[in-house]
């Protein structure tokens, strides 16, 4: 199996200079804004905080910047939003396939 189609990992810091490595899901726009849907890289499935980080993408200096969103009703929009698309995404998938 060729590596060429493995998933994408970043590794991020946070403001106490811990590292973690997320694996990314996919990065989308709205309202004006970029976000990143990411998962844990380095935590078991089963741990009771693993699940999506939603993060905004900022630029700065040049330099690309991921950042929490703070605010409660921006985190629900968001997370409403990427949900919403992950099931059409799978609501089409499943639509093509081959009828017996």
């Amino acid at each position: 199996m060729s590596e060429a189609f493995g998933s994408d990992y970043l590794t991020i810091e946070d403001e106490e200079g811990n590292e973690f490595e997320l694996e990314i899901l996919n990065e989308f726009e709205l309202d004006g804004q970029d976000y990143l849907a990411a998962l844990p890289a380095d935590m078991d499935e089963d741990d009771p905080d693993f699940g999506i980080i939603l993060l905004k993408i900022m630029e700065e200096n040049g330099e690309e910047l991921f950042g929490s969103i703070d605010d409660d009703d921006e985190l629900d929009k968001v997370y409403n939003y990427y949900m919403e698309e992950i099931f059409a995404d799978e609501d089409e998938d499943s639509d093509g396939g081959a009828e017996e």
